[in-house]
């Protein structure tokens, strides 16, 4: 006969885990970015070349240069928003109509990442084989433009299957890739500097010289370009497109690991670091090196291929260098086009939250569970896009700066306007160049950047004509897609964010004991943590602010009370409640940068099972939040009294744990033995 009966109702029937939250580095994180980011290498020199001529390395220098203060923008951005991105940041300066135009922008953005970056890979690839192919005696006689076109279409195909899959962005796949570019950056630039020490090199003019159509409509306003400053801000607006892809470090910002905000910082300097001396110094070299009437006509569209086939030395030489840089562009392309896939249809998930699509557009894939409709969507855009281009990446790119630099705009503005409509909320970290009044920092180096970024956005709507009327088109017909669809889903406003959404990190495994878990637990120190209310989490707060990740496994564990026949209710089966309290749970661990490991139970006794798993998982601590029905001590009480039945019921513990219940400011202890 059991000497507790107690023990005997206790039955463990399900134990519901998350896909356990996993942070990365601050080089992977860099990495990610950069893979977007350093793409931009490969075809914004020759683009603002086309634009404005020789002068194009000063500009895309400046917007290097500038890149890192608009790094610095997004670290406040991120300390204020785990969760941020444009639309976040937007919505709550200036709200939810301004928010839409901003994500309408940035959506543009996303897809025209794909096709120019798709068709930028099929022109290099297309240039390497009209020099490779006629030495085996292949006769090569199709258009760079119409295999970028076959090429770009092909890759945005490719995506789009793998994207349907639910097939994410691999932090570890990014980290490999810039490692192999930056071996050949690091080649380029060694012999680059070797051949400017042989041949000798001249400086690039500053002088300006704007085509018509890079002029557009201040074409028919000739004094424009006579005022220095105006052209300067023309310039800079054809070389802007170069900043594509800072939107995806706030995208990236939840998963880096703890510290959040150091090992985002560090990520930035990499960042810059890497795309000032990739983008910029690359692109100075390749004019230095390369006379400006060959980047004109026949290296606009390959201009790091021309740089390595220019170089001093041997042909056959050359032509490997260049089909190593083919190949790392390659790389980095065609990934910048999966991260155009994901980031679009995260953005829309993300406005998804808030109701403002329809259902229609949210609708799962019966078989994968991707909101494929949105996929579908993306991918008939960037394949249109593509084929109208006619593989033209001019025309791409001038098009593509629409989406970068008003994303900016809203971005900057929303954190001015948050100084003074939340100023008293302390931030991890402050743009610098403030102004103390009484509470509030005045930001007045934000403010220089806003206007400088908005006077190179207005001088794009003027020179920019194929930009503005497309930007402004596919910007509004996304807004109306977007009001309208809120109307009509009003009332269901939030539902699918929290019932439905696919890329939550809240998948179901089901298991049929605590112990199929124990094998996963493989850091020394392993600390309990039980939740209940999404609203009382202080205990797994300190937890998350005081634990090393590195050696400690925290198993977050909410123990729902069941009697009788509840007990044998369907398994997997969880309610909204349990999804409200596990997200709480997951953005906190996002907060802090920390691995959590989140399982539910169904137990008779939550005192019972929070002493079951304690004692099967081997762990060195308790923490509970107070309970305000039944007080600290109480909690205690009832905890040391499921230890001490566990024990007489033939438990065995090999060390004694110690319990704590925590509060604001104050805590009890108690060690279990």
């Amino acid at each position: 006969m059991n000497p507790n009966p107690q023990v005997q109702k206790f039955k463990q029937v399900l134990v519901l885990s998350t896909a356990m939250l996993t942070f990365i580095s601050f080089w992977r994180a860099a990495s990610v970015v950069l893979c977007d980011f350093g793409s931009s290498a490969y075809y914004a020199g020759g683009i603002a070349m086309k634009a404005f001529g020789p002068a194009f390395p000063w500009y895309i220098m400046a917007v290097m240069l500038f890149a890192g203060i608009m790094l610095m923008v997004y670290i406040e951005s991120c300390s204020m928003f785990v969760r941020g991105g444009v639309y976040v940041v937007v919505k709550h300066a200036m709200g939810k109509v301004m928010a839409k135009f901003s994500v309408s922008a940035l959506v543009f953005d996303y897809m025209l990442t794909g096709p120019i970056s798709a068709v930028s890979a099929g022109l290099y690839i297309s240039a390497l084989l009209h020099n490779v192919l006629p030495l085996i005696g292949a006769d090569w006689q199709i258009s760079n433009k119409f295999f970028a076109v076959i090429f770009g279409v092909s890759v945005v195909a490719y995506f789009w299957k793998e994207n349907i899959k639910g097939v994410e962005e691999s932090s570890g796949n990014n980290s490999k890739i810039i490692g192999f570019v930056s071996v050949i950056a690091a080649v380029l630039l060694v012999w680059s500097l070797l051949t400017i020490y042989i041949r000798g090199a001249k400086l690039p003019p500053f002088d300006l010289h704007f085509t018509g159509h890079a002029l557009g409509w201040a074409k028919h306003v000739p004094w424009l370009e006579t005022i220095g400053l105006f052209g300067i801000f023309m310039a800079f607006g054809h070389s802007i497109l170069a900043l594509s892809g800072l939107e995806t470090l706030a995208q990236v910002y939840r998963e880096i690991e703890d510290p959040k905000i150091k090992n985002l910082k560090k990520a930035v300097v990499i960042i810059f670091l890497f795309s000032l001396m990739f983008t910029g110094v690359l692109t100075f070299l390749s004019a230095l090196i390369i006379p400006s009437d060959l980047i004109a006509d026949r290296y606009a569209d390959n201009l790091l291929s021309g740089l390595a086939l220019e170089l001093h030395g041997p042909y056959w030489a050359k032509l490997i260098l260049q089909t190593f840089v083919v190949v790392s562009g390659g790389l980095m392309l065609v990934g910048a086009v999966n991260t155009s896939f994901v980031g679009a249809n995260g953005i829309l998930n993300r406005v998804a939250e808030d109701g403002v699509l329809h259902d229609s557009f949210r609708r799962l894939h019966s078989k994968y569970g991707t909101t494929y409709r949105m996929i579908n969507i993306i991918a008939i855009m960037q394949t249109a896009i593509i084929i109208l281009s006619g593989g033209d990446i001019y025309l791409l790119g001038e098009a593509y700066a629409f989406g970068v630099l008003w994303s900016l705009v809203f971005n900057t503005a929303s954190l001015i306007v948050l100084r003074f409509k939340n100023g008293e909320s302390e931030r991890e970290w402050l743009f610098p160049f403030n102004i103390k009044i009484k509470r509030i920092h005045f930001p007045a180096g934000l403010v220089f950047v806003f206007a400088v970024l908005l006077m190179t956005a207005l001088m794009n709507l003027i020179t920019k004509k194929t930009a503005t009327i497309s930007g402004i088109v596919f910007t509004t017909a996304f807004f109306i897609v977007f009001q309208i669809s809120e109307k009509l889903n009003e009332k269901k406003a939030r539902i699918y964010a929290e019932a439905e959404k696919p890329d939550e990190k809240l998948n179901l495994r089901e298991e049929s004991d605590i112990n199929t878990l124990v094998p996963e637990l493989a850091k020394p120190n392993k600390i309990l943590v039980p939740v209940r209310n999404p609203n009382n989490l202080v205990h797994l707060k300190q937890v998350l602010e005081t634990a090393d990740d590195a050696t400690t496994d925290i198993l977050v564990l909410c123990a729902k009370i069941a009697r009788g026949i509840q007990l044998d209710r369907e398994k997997g089966e969880i309610t909204m409640e349990d999804r409200d309290l596990f997200t709480a749970v997951v953005l906190m661990a996002e907060k802090y940068g920390k691995t959590v490991k989140p399982l539910l139970v169904f137990s008779n006794d939550p005192f019972h099972s929070i002493a079951q798993v304690a004692q099967t998982a081997n762990v060195d601590e308790i923490v509970l939040g107070v309970s305000g029905t039944m007080g600290a001590e109480i909690q205690l009480e009832r905890l040391a009294m499921a230890w001490g039945m566990l024990k007489t019921g033939g438990k065995d513990f090999s060390k004694p744990v110690v319990a704590k219940v925590v509060w604001e400011g104050r805590q009890m202890t108690c060690e279990l033995t």
